[in-house]
């Protein structure tokens, strides 16, 4: 197997498993919050507290992929284009 067939099977490899991924589970933790859903403060005893509510989840904790984000995109502009 030649080195550039190699890569194109590694990279269809990644690419069909994150296909998968998006579609088994569209949804994953938020980054900015790590999936608490609000900002981790500290007290002045340094016990981890809850503080204010993430501004990228708004508190859901979750947030949709990247790669269904985009399958939704196409999906509705196919749709809108074959009404």
């Amino acid at each position: 197997m030649t080195p550039v067939l190699g890569a194109i099977t590694c990279l269809l490899a990644i690419t069909l498993g994150y296909a998968a991924l998006c579609a088994a589970s569209p949804f994953g933790n938020c980054r900015k919050c790590r999936g608490f859903g609000y900002r981790l403060t500290t007290d002045r005893r340094g016990r981890l507290r809850p503080g204010r509510t993430c501004r990228r989840c708004r508190g859901d904790r979750k947030r949709i992929r990247f790669g269904r984000h985009l399958f939704n995109l196409a999906a509705r502009i196919h749709r809108d284009g074959t009404r």
